[in-house]
């Protein structure tokens, strides 16, 4: 972990809106500070040094860097938080994270093994394909890069990343540390994310033996080893023994992809990319260090029986299966792949393999956990003959009526007739978290609003607005295959998460301390709408003027600053239509509501844009699902890195008059 210096003469108290409160170091470029903001999030910031700030080349070179790091989705990496390159001091402000290295990590408590490496594989390899998807390339992957979390592995420091051409490849000189370094980085050759994925093979085999596998005393041993020598990756387990074998591979066109890597780490078809669904997978499993894990066969989930033992796919508290879903689980054990997936991770199996008949002893294909095959008896069982079982039968029937019969002359009341059974269903099983629950049924309910245009309007049995297309993001993202959308009032939010019948909740809910909420996912303001050429072009040119009055906080904050003579209203569809027949000059409001109703209309309104003061919109998730929160937290993040953010906005309110938020704001913590 590094050692936080204090400030000095000479260094800025502010940078942005971060209060600077210590030297997290300095390099060549410049100084990187640790500094804090009015929301308690601490960031790390890189300071351009004062001899460069005039230098339009080195400029440059900060800028390919913001560039690259705001194109890179926060799966397993430190995200963007803020930037000002056009002022007299440059900065870069990306996410702190605190922990310490791997190198650190390796060199100070030894080798990784079982969950822990496995752990490390998978998030690094997240993170490697969120930033291969935005068509960068690292260029500098190794130990000292990838910062062990409490929330998992992180990939940092895109310093010396450069962005890919059109032809995919990028051609320069030779940029990175020379034991980590692919032999085409050496020989001059085209890099590309192939180049990326033999570092993480070196790393990946650093952690797990503690030895730096292209060593040597010179760099023209180094250079040379890794040109020449082929590393032992036999200690490894499968599935990571074959990614890591295939990721040192010499040629660049023999090795998999970032993509490839993560998906046949967590036992998924390699023969399409990873969507955001998989990369949010990754981030769970490489974050979530609470529920032990183990690997079960490549099949779908919901084909798989749940049961305790080696290869468990769900927690104990679910009971053992029958003896007959027992066998089939074995049944499909024998006829595996190998490939293997991983359900929650924490602590390594304890539980020792099976053996199975046939098999030489091998604990399961590619070195996987099998299912426990129960013991076949002897010799099959005796069978009674049919017409015995008949003849049994029959006499119990008799004995039943007679002395049913008995009863009745003696007015005995009948048991049997008072106490009525009651149908039992199945019970719903219990998952630890949203994500889980997606994974496995592939099924989630969302609790959304029903009237407000433009937001989430109920017509019929569909739904449509801008937080209902926002749902059905997250839902995908989370890799839900059904989606089921529920209509909720104010009242009903937190009860519906709390006792589970709802899943999450996306219905304009502010942030509050009384749930636990995922995102922001927008950053709404109370504001004013207005008539487009009214000539109400600010707040104090409502003086005097009537403005509708709905039961909303908003009213008052417009009072507050400005007399008006308000108009009384039971909602905001009363509100539109005196602002329509001109009854009313304004409506106060938080602004997305206000430009749902605005956007079907056919007169043009606008936004005043007064901003009086802020609502931020959550997704309510289940008080203590952490795993869920941290996963829509990467879905939101990638909306708005990716633009689609803006789109949405565009969509539903693209007829007002409007600036909607296009920052993404900062996201609560995940507890």
């Amino acid at each position: 972990m590094p050692q936080i210096a204090p400030l000095v003469a000479g260094d800025p108290p502010h940078l942005g809106s971060f209060r600077l409160s210590g030297r997290i170091g300095e390099g060549g470029q410049g100084i990187v500070y640790l500094g804090v903001n009015d929301e308690g999030e601490r960031a790390a910031i890189k300071l351009l040094h004062v001899k460069f700030s005039g230098d339009t080349i080195a400029r440059s070179r900060f800028a390919r860097e913001l560039k690259a790091a705001q194109r890179v989705a926060s799966f397993c990496t430190a995200r963007v938080m803020e930037a000002d390159l056009d002022g007299d001091t440059p900065y870069i402000a990306s996410e702190y994270i605190e922990g310490r290295s791997l190198r650190e990590l390796i060199e100070t408590d030894g080798p990784l093994s079982g969950t822990p490496l496995d752990r490390l594989a998978i998030g690094t390899a997240t993170a490697l394909t969120a930033i291969h998807h935005a068509h960068i390339v690292h260029r500098d992957f190794k130990p000292d890069n990838v910062l062990i979390a409490a929330d998992g592995p992180r990939v940092v420091d895109f310093g010396i990343a450069r962005i890919i051409d059109s032809t995919g490849t990028i051609t320069s000189r030779a940029i990175g540390t020379p034991a980590y370094m692919a032999p085409e980085q050496i020989a001059g050759d085209e890099i590309g994310p192939y180049t990326d994925v033999f570092s993480w093979g070196a790393t990946i085999t650093f952690a797990a033996t503690g030895t730096t596998v292209f060593e040597g005393k010179s760099i023209a041993t180094v250079l040379n080893r890794i040109l020449n020598h082929e590393v032992d990756v036999a200690m490894l387990p499968e599935p990571l023994r074959g990614v890591v074998a295939g990721a040192l591979a010499k040629a660049p066109a023999e090795r998999p992809s970032a993509d490839q890597i993560l998906l046949r780490l967590l036992g998924q078809s390699t023969g399409v990319g990873a969507s955001t669904a998989v990369l949010t997978r990754g981030v769970q499993v490489a974050g979530d260090d609470t529920t032990p894990f183990s690997r079960v066969n490549a099949k779908s989930v919901t084909d798989l029986p749940a049961h305790r033992g080696a290869g468990s796919l769900v927690p104990a508290e679910h009971g053992p299966p029958a003896q007959g879903q027992r066998g089939a689980a074995a049944q499909e054990a024998r006829g595996a792949t190998g490939q293997g997936t991983y359900e929650g991770q924490a602590a390594a199996l304890t539980t020792p393999p099976v053996r199975r008949a046939g098999d030489g002893g091998r604990a399961g294909d590619a070195g996987q956990p099998p299912y426990p095959v129960p013991t076949e008896p002897s010799a099959p069982a005796r069978r009674r003959p049919r017409w015995r079982l008949w003849a049994a039968f029959a006499g119990v029937l008799v004995l039943v009526a007679g002395a049913a019969m008995v009863a009745a002359m003696n007015g005995w009341p009948l048991a049997f007739r008072e106490q009525r059974v009651q149908p039992t269903t199945p019970s719903e099983p219990s998952f630890a978290s949203v994500v889980d629950k997606v994974a496995t049924t592939g099924k989630i309910v969302i609790g959304v609003k029903g009237d407000l245009p433009g937001v989430g309007l109920q017509n019929g049995e569909a739904f449509e607005g801008f937080d209902i297309e926002l749902a059905r993001r997250i839902a995908t993202g989370l890799g839900a295959r059904e989606t089921k959308l529920v209509r909720v009032s104010r009242d009903d939010r937190p009860a519906g998460l709390a006792e589970g019948t709802l899943d999450l909740v996306v219905a304009t809910y502010v942030i509050d301390g009384r749930t636990a909420f995922a995102g922001p996912y927008y950053l709404a303001h109370r504001d004013v709408l207005v008539r487009a050429g009214s000539g109400v072009e600010e707040l104090g040119d409502l003086a005097g003027k009537r403005v509708c009055a709905p039961s909303s906080p908003s009213v008052g904050e417009v009072q507050d600053r400005v007399k008006v003579k308000p108009v009384l209203a039971g909602n905001y569809a009363e509100c539109m239509d005196l602002l329509r027949a001109g009854k009313v000059e304004a409506v106060p409001g938080e602004d997305v509501i206000l430009a749902g109703f605005a956007n079907r209309e056919p007169l043009r309104y606008k936004i005043l844009g007064a901003k009086l003061s802020n609502e931020r919109y959550g997704v309510g998730v289940r008080p203590g699902d952490a795993a869920t929160c941290k996963a829509v937290n990467g879905i939101i993040a990638d909306l708005y890195r990716s633009g689609a953010m803006k789109g949405l906005l565009d969509q539903y309110f693209g007829k007002v008059d409007f600036k909607p938020e296009l920052r993404q704001p900062a996201m609560e913590t995940c507890e």
